[in-house]
C-alpha cells in the first residue's frame, strides 16, 4: 500500500509559506508521505479530500475575533489569510473524518472551534509562564503520555470545549486535547517534532499515519464493496 498522505498547512508570512522540515522528517519517518497544503481557501475541500490525515502546523497566534472575542494587545497575530485556511482545513479535515494532528497554533484552533476559552497571554496570570517560552522544554503528564517536550508559547488554552484533556503541564497549563468521538484528533501545545523519540514526539506522528492508513483502507473497502 502506498503510503498515507498527510496534508500539513505552512505558515504565511510576508508573502511567503514557511514551514520547517522538521514536519515533513517527522511524517516520512513514520511511514506517512507529507505534502504540504497551499493555503488558497477555494480549493480547501479539494485538497482535503486528497488527503489521509491533516496536521495543522504551529505559528502565531490566533485572531480571536473569528470566535467573537477580541484579541489580546500582546498578541503577535498570525497572517488572517493563513488562519482562514486553517480553519477551513479543519472543518474540511473534520467533515470528511480525517485523523487530525494539531501543534501549538494548531491545537488553538482545534480547542476553540471545540468551544473552548484561550488564556491570551500566560504572564497575565501565571508566575512560570516563562517556563513555556523560549523553545526551552518542561514536562508533561497525562493519558496522552508521560515526559519532557520542547515548549515555545505564551497562549494556552483554559478550557477545552467538547475535548478532552489528555496532558498538562506540573503548574496546570493544558498542553494536549483530544476528541473522544475521534479515531485520532489530538492537539498538542509543544512541537512534537523537536521533542525526540516516544509517545510524545516521534509517537504522535507514527499515531497520526496508522489512523491515516486505516481510514485509507476503510474508504478503500467502502469504494470497492458491492452495491
Amino acid at each position: 500500500m502506498t503510503p498515507p498522505i498527510i496534508g500539513i498547512t505552512p505558515d504565511l508570512s510576508e508573502g511567503r509559506l514557511r514551514l520547517s522540515p522538521a514536519y515533513g522528517a517527522a511524517v516520512a519517518a513514520a511511514g506517512g508521505l507529507p505534502v504540504v497544503l497551499c493555503p488558497v481557501l477555494e480549493c480547501v475541500d479539494d485538497l482535503l479530500s486528497r488527503c489521509d490525515g491533516l496536521i495543522l502546523s504551529g505559528g502565531d497566534d490566533p485572531i480571536l475575533e473569528t470566535w467573537g472575542r477580541p484579541t489580546h494587545p500582546n498578541a503577535a497575530k498570525v497572517d488572517p489569510v493563513r488562519q482562514a485556511f486553517d480553519v477551513a482545513a479543519y472543518r474540511a479535515g473534520c467533515r470528511l473524518g480525517l485523523p487530525v494532528l494539531g501543534i501549538c497554533l494548531g491545537m488553538q484552533i482545534m480547542g476553540l472551534e471545540a468551544g473552548g476559552e484561550l488564556d491570551q497571554h500566560l504572564p497575565d496570570s501565571l508566575p512560570t509562564a516563562a517556563d513555556h517560552d523560549g523553545g526551552g522544554s518542561h514536562s508533561v503528564s497525562g493519558p496522552l503520555g508521560h515526559g519532557a517536550v520542547h515548549s515555545r508559547h505564551h497562549q494556552a488554552m483554559r478550557t477545552v470545549g467538547t475535548f478532552e484533556v489528555s496532558a498538562v503541564a506540573p503548574d496546570g497549563v493544558i498542553e494536549a486535547i483530544a476528541d473522544p468521538a475521534s479515531d485520532f484528533s489530538v492537539g498538542v501545545q509543544w512541537h512534537p517534532e523537536r521533542s525526540g523519540a516516544g509517545p510524545l514526539g516521534a509517537g504522535l506522528f507514527e499515531q497520526l499515519v496508522a489512523a491515516a492508513a486505516r481510514r485509507r483502507l476503510v474508504s478503500q473497502d467502502a469504494t470497492h464493496a458491492p452495491s
